[in-house]
């Protein structure tokens, strides 16, 4: 048997007293969360659903959230997590392409009606035939017959339960990928690649009972839910949830509950940076307690990494990966040399290689594609045989991320291969000209792209969001890059923004900057 939630139910055993979760004024014990995922089982068992079938969760962090996934998988099913920012033509997409039996969705609130986009998505798939709403407290979007009501369902299911006897080559959770290209595509994650990385997440951490993390990455994401959540269950770690991200909110949490371990992507950390100067003496107290920060989802860029460290008075650990690894690949480890800019070595039983255009592997310091081999490599992409054997060969999965490994083996992400410019026949990597404006005080955020040019094929142009104690115009950061950069790589356009387009997760959307 290797099922994810037996790690719950370890925990409950170890520790039932032990806060696993809290969110404002709602704490969960182990035990109660355990008792609460059982009901979750056995009100799955009562609708009719087998292992195997697949149940959508929308949701944000709340504790509902842990509950209802580990419920899942203790009734031997299959996790889909869906964006909670999702529009009803996308929930409807998702539910019909992972052949979702069932539907657990929050109602959310007026202004992130995630209830009424579900229920919305959820009537135009046949297939889907249980919408299980949840109720924020205090607002209740219309509900429509022969909905079930969470909470009085969950009232009426015994609080014991035997967790099915999964296998681990089992689906666990199946997640969709961004879908820069093409239509969105399910990520078949087993037990075994989600409780490989789990344990290998919580080792690089260092995570223990001991230890409080705070999340404030959407748990429908892999960062958030592999890295903290199964991480922080399978260590008996106490977490708080953060619905949305705030960078006071974020701090003042810190701070309050003793907060030991964080983690973001870079525009988060960003943002507490920019926070920071109003909230010094709170700082001084989150730096008491916290001992570590981590980062993912995209390259951090090495001057914010160096003034939070200096800021907070931390060490921030970068780390690689993908929804399609479960998602952690590499990860500058504890006990080992860091180098800024590099996103750290392979985990254990992990491998990686960077191949050329012939698929031929490149000696180090060479550009290429980053492939991996590791036990948290998915099993293919749901219903999609052709994808699949697309993006895994003879075991190795081919991430259509560009960059080098040094003689050492600290791998080095230059940028998707998709968004690589071609400048008059010059390849020029977004990222290096983004790290070079980041040096320039005025500059708080940047997306560099690449736009059709009649004579260059593209032209390089420059997003930027500049700091609120600096200013700067276009000549003066133009000119700051020409100084450093070779010719063909300067941004010949910059345009100032307010903010950046992102996604739920934090991602700067570049593709909306070239739809511009």
């Amino acid at each position: 048997m290797l099922n994810l939630a037996v790690n719950l139910e370890r925990c409950a055993t170890l520790y039932p007293s032990k806060i696993a979760v809290s969110c404002v004024d709602k704490q969960l014990t182990y035990e109660q969360l355990n008792r609460l995922a059982n009901q979750v089982a056995n009100g799955l068992k009562g609708l009719g659903l087998e292992a195997g079938d697949k149940v959508a969760l929308s949701c944000p962090n709340l504790p509902y959230f842990p509950a209802i996934y580990y419920g899942i998988l203790k009734a031997g099913c299959t996790v889909v997590p869906l964006n909670v920012l999702f529009k009803s033509r996308e929930v409807a997409y998702h539910l019909a392409d992972s052949e979702a039996k069932a539907y657990f969705c929050f109602d959310g609130t007026p202004e992130m009606p995630i209830g009424e986009m579900g229920r919305s998505g959820f009537t135009e798939v046949k297939t889907c035939e249980h919408f299980i709403h949840i109720p924020t407290p205090g607002y209740t979007s219309p509900a429509h017959d022969g909905e079930i009501h969470f909470t009085s369902w969950i009232n009426q299911q015994p609080s014991d339960f035997i967790t099915h006897a999964s296998t681990g080559d089992d689906t666990a959770v199946i997640l969709y990928t961004s879908g820069t290209t093409g239509r969105p595509k399910g990520a078949e994650l087993t037990h075994t690649n989600m409780l490989t990385n789990a344990m290998a997440s919580q080792y690089l951490m260092r995570l223990s009972k001991l230890d409080t993390t705070l999340i404030t990455l959407p748990l429908f994401h892999s960062f958030g839910q592999t890295v903290l959540m199964n991480a922080s269950v399978l260590s008996g770690s106490s977490m708080v949830l953060i619905p949305r991200f705030d960078p006071k909110m974020v701090l003042e949490a810190l701070d309050a509950n003793q907060v030991t371990v964080f983690a973001g992507v870079p525009t988060m950390y960003i943002a507490l940076l920019a926070a920071s100067d109003h909230h010094q003496s709170l700082i001084e107290r989150v730096s008491i307690n916290l001992r570590i920060g981590i980062s993912g989802g995209a390259a951090m860029p090495v001057e914010v990494l160096k003034q939070f460290e200096q800021q907070f008075n931390i060490p921030i650990l970068e780390g690689y990966g993908l929804s399609e690894t479960a998602p952690v690949a590499t990860f500058n480890h504890v006990d080992a040399e860091r180098i800024p800019g590099s996103v750290g070595q392979p985990l254990c039983a992990t491998a990686v290689k960077i191949i050329g255009l012939k698929g031929e592997q490149v000696p180090a310091g060479e550009l290429g594609e980053i492939c991996i081999n590791s036990p948290s490599v998915m099993k293919g992409y749901y219903n999609r045989p052709e994808a699949t054997e697309e993006v895994l060969v003879d075991g190795w999965f081919h991430t259509g991320d560009i960059g080098r490994l040094d003689s050492n083996g600290y791998l080095y992400i230059i940028d998707r291969i998709k968004e690589m410019i071609v400048r008059g026949g010059y390849n020029v990597y977004p990222r290096e000209v983004e790290e070079i404006l980041m040096e320039h005080e005025a500059v708080s955020m940047v997306a560099v792209v690449g736009l059709p040019h009649a004579v260059h094929g593209e032209e390089i142009h420059a997003f930027v969001v500049l700091d609120e104690n600096h200013d700067a115009d276009e000549q003066t950061l133009k000119a700051w890059c020409k100084a450093q950069l070779a010719d063909y790589k300067y941004p010949r356009h910059v345009h100032f923004k307010s903010e950046l387009p992102m996604s739920a997760t934090g991602k700067i959307l570049k593709r909306k900057l070239t739809a511009e």
